[in-house]
């Protein structure tokens, strides 16, 4: 039962009576769920007269019907009722709507079922009879508590969209950023092989054999696309080199070929400020170096040498043999293959030489089909 003796119920809001805040959708909503047709028609009274809305229905399985997210702010919910019991309505209800508050109503102190309401979710819970002025003041601190927990949520998914719209942009700048870098450099490659017209078409031929073999090593789509560009890139230091030596048609001098060895210092210099390409630029340094530990510029020798070092490395060497340059004729696919493999453990990672036998092979058979 309702206990009036403190607070009588009136018709009309009392002219200080609280109120609570509009919603979207006009005054808050209140779930009443009791079994006692009285008490249901009481709590009614007096909650609309505070100026709430309310609907009270007399069982749990009608209350659980009655939730949808957002339709109540609170429940009042008896505690003992047939069928589905007041905690267990709790629960349910929760789980229909995570953000509505919860108040109990019981007749009997048991500390027990008190405590199993507060771990379902209720937010208070009063022993009948309850005041009115006890009822209405557990009823505002619970719209309270919800506003809160509301307002906490929005403000979450709020930061949320913002990040996400954040983390978007950046990643819009920073393709902007690749492509832009990407095109800089291959302007670059451009003007280096203008200067020498053997050159012409290495970069890309290197980069798509590059990247042919990553396929056949199974490299994941990044690094292989990170393989492709280093190809495109691994040459661009060649700028800095004196044109007489790069059009020598003879042996070079031991200071010649130090200063051609240069072009890879250069090319990391020119480079550096792409600093989002680390993984290309870090094949692009490594392009020259052996399986052996006998190539530069740090001389470093089997796995110590990037993947995408050792995959340029063959990429590299079957391009130079192929191609017409002012000191050699071009060989042939095939014999270059077959040259290459005495290079294998020497220059060459014998795993990274198969891939490139197969990326050859596969080539050519397109080629015929085509």
């Amino acid at each position: 039962m309702i206990d009036s003796s403190s607070t009588a119920p009136s018709t009309a809001p009392a002219p200080n009576a609280a109120r609570p805040p509009d919603d979207a959708r006009g005054a808050v909503r209140i779930l009443v769920v009791d079994d006692e047709e009285t008490i249901r028609l009481a709590l009614g009274r007096f909650l609309r007269a505070r100026a709430y809305e309310v609907e009270a229905v007399p069982s749990g399985a009608a209350a659980l019907a009655a939730i949808t997210p957002g339709r109540f702010a609170l429940m009042l919910c008896d505690v003992r009722m047939p069928g589905v019991n007041g905690v267990e309505v709790v629960a349910q209800a929760r789980a229909l709507d995570p953000e509505l508050a919860v108040v109990m109503l019981s007749a009997v102190n048991d500390a027990a079922t008190a405590r199993a309401a507060f771990v379902a979710g209720a937010v208070d819970y009063l022993l009948k009879p309850v005041e009115l002025a006890v009822l209405l003041q557990a009823v505002e601190q619970a719209l309270h508590r919800r506003a809160l927990v509301v307002k906490q949520r929005e403000i979450e998914r709020a930061i949320r969209d913002e990040v996400a719209s954040a983390t978007e942009q950046l990643e819009r700048d920073r393709n902007a950023l690749h492509a832009v870098s990407v095109e800089v450099a291959e302007a670059l490659v451009t003007a280096m092989e203008a200067k020498d017209p053997f050159l012409r078409g290495a970069s890309q031929r290197t980069a798509d054999l590059a990247s042919s073999i990553a396929v056949e090593l199974r490299l994941d789509e990044d690094a292989t696309e990170a393989v492709r560009l280093a190809g495109r890139l691994h040459d661009v230091g060649m700028i800095g080199i004196r044109e007489s030596v790069l059009h020598k048609p003879g042996r070079l001098t031991p200071e010649e070929y130090a200063h051609v060895q240069e072009h890879v210092r250069i090319g990391l210099d020119i480079l550096a400020p792409l600093r989002h390409l680390s993984e290309t630029l870090r094949f692009v340094g490594d392009h020259h170096e052996h399986f052996d530990g006998k190539g530069y510029p740090r001389g470093l020798a089997g796995e110590e040498i990037s993947i995408g070092g050792r995959i340029l490395a063959a990429a590299d060497a079957f391009e130079a043999i192929t191609s017409k340059r002012s000191y050699q004729q071009p060989m042939e696919p095939a014999a270059a293959v077959a040259y290459l493999e005495s290079r294998v453990g020497t220059l060459l990672d014998p795993a990274v030489y198969a891939a490139l036998r197969t990326a050859v092979a596969r080539g050519r058979a397109l080629t015929f089909l085509e």
